[in-house]
């Protein structure tokens, strides 16, 4: 089936949304991005918002199964990643 596909930390840091999938495991990741000055993220309260479920509808027509909030880094990135195999 292949690798669950996470994108960089940086698309996240841009507040780009994403939906993904692996087989019928639906996800989708919303950053909740802080600022500092008008050019520079606040990582250190910044996050990412995670929520899943299975099935073939879209995030608007499902049931949400599991949700958990993760810090805008690299290490929470991972962590999500991990969260989000451990529910597959």
């Amino acid at each position: 089936m292949g690798e669950l596909f996470i994108p960089t930390l940086h698309t996240f840091a841009m507040k780009n949304i994403f939906t993904g999938s692996f087989g019928l495991f639906r996800f989708r990741v919303e950053p909740k991005v802080v600022m500092k000055t008008p050019k520079e993220v606040d990582f250190e309260t910044s996050s990412i918002f995670v929520q899943y479920w299975h099935g073939l509808f879209c995030y608007e027509k499902s049931e949400m199964e599991g949700e958990a909030t993760f810090p805008l880094s690299e290490e929470g990135r991972e962590a999500m990643i991990s969260w989000l195999k451990s529910n597959i």
